[in-house]
């Protein structure tokens, strides 16, 4: 089975599904960030989430990309990214 990837940025992108990881006292968490942008018409105002467990984030991240074709992107500052969960890459400008 091919693995999911997923781009790894710093910021929030207007065009995209944005996946933040989180680490708390309690445990990780995510919170998914659809921008009205990203979703050419499909949507009235940005979706975001409540904090939730990264699992259940990432399975609904990719349930509403796939349903509104919109790619994902992952913000992870604390380096909390398990590669079971996909392939995550940065894109890198060439010279």
């Amino acid at each position: 089975m091919t693995k999911n990837r997923f781009e790894q940025v710093d910021e929030i992108q207007p065009d995209a599904i944005n996946l933040t990881l989180s680490q708390k006292d309690d445990g990780k968490i995510a919170v998914v960030h659809c921008p009205k942008t990203a979703a050419q018409g499909q949507l009235a105002a940005d979706l975001t989430s409540e904090e939730i467990p990264v699992d259940k984030a990432i399975v609904a991240a990719i349930q509403l990309a796939n349903a509104r074709k919109i790619p994902i992107v992952v913000i992870d500052p604390d380096n909390l990214w398990n590669p079971q969960w996909g392939t995550l890459w940065r894109y890198e400008e060439e010279d």
